[in-house]
């Protein structure tokens, strides 16, 4: 048997790859992150499928459910919002599974970000404009971020900031960037990117968190920030450019 950890997409059941779609249709087993995983996708399961819903399930609780189903010969989804290499705690449950002797594989899903700059029609790397995304989060009730790792110092190199778990802090750190990005910096709030009750909040760093508290934005949302927003003049990229070498 095995253990697939599978990304689940942002939300919309139909946002998952290919291959994601046939093991969960074929997996016996079935763990999913409560409320971020659709139920249209958990309906594709078999017929009889055991469906286990992690969201109030501790580590310990999680790894048991997975050793138990390899100890029948059953395969296992276990499903998590996103793409698993983003702030999924995959790490762990491999860790444990790892010392258990359970095989298992990784199943890659489309990120928030990625549904987060679709929503906005916009490229988050423009020629001339902006060439590096960071991808990081804030620290309020989650895992404390690693020395170091500071928003402010991100946000001096202008780079296009894309921000989890941080709606809930915009009125404290909106004034943190716009020291960086101006007052004016632009910046976009996606609430449940790719769902039927998506929102998008489009504003700058003076006005965004007015925007985010009048339309009760708590949870479940990207913020990004960066001149990529509002770009408008911008050089052509070179990839189709008549002076490239296509030798």
């Amino acid at each position: 048997m095995t253990v697939h950890f599978i990304g689940a997409g942002p939300g919309a059941a139909d946002l998952v790859t290919l291959r994601a779609a046939r093991l969960i249709a074929s997996a016996p087993v079935c763990l999913y992150a409560g409320a971020l995983v659709p139920r249209e996708l958990l309906d594709t399961a078999p017929a009889g499928a055991r469906l286990v819903d992690t969201a109030d399930l501790d580590l310990d609780q999680i790894t048991a459910e997975l050793v138990a189903a390899h100890e029948a010969g059953l395969d296992v989804a276990r499903l998590h919002s996103g793409d698993p290499s983003l702030w999924s705690a995959v790490a762990e449950q491999m860790r444990r599974l790892d010392a258990a002797g359970v095989p298992y594989e990784v199943v890659p899903g489309v990120p928030a970000f990625a549904a987060a700059a679709a929503a906005l029609k916009r490229e988050l790397t423009v020629p001339g404009v902006g060439q590096t995304v960071v991808l990081t989060r804030t620290s309020a009730r989650s895992t404390p971020m690693p020395p170091g790792e500071q928003l402010a110092a991100y946000a001096a190199t202008g780079a296009t900031l894309v921000l989890h778990l941080a709606v809930q802090r915009i009125a404290e750190l909106a004034p943190e960037l716009a020291e960086h990005y101006g007052d004016d910096g632009p910046v976009a709030v996606v609430a449940r990117a790719s769902r039927d009750d998506e929102l998008v909040l489009r504003g700058t760093l003076a006005d965004i968190a007015g925007q985010v508290e009048a339309a009760g934005v708590k949870r479940t949302a990207v913020v990004v920030v960066g001149p990529v927003l509002a770009a408008a003049e911008f050089p052509d990229s070179h990839l189709y450019s008549t002076t490239r070498c296509r030798g």
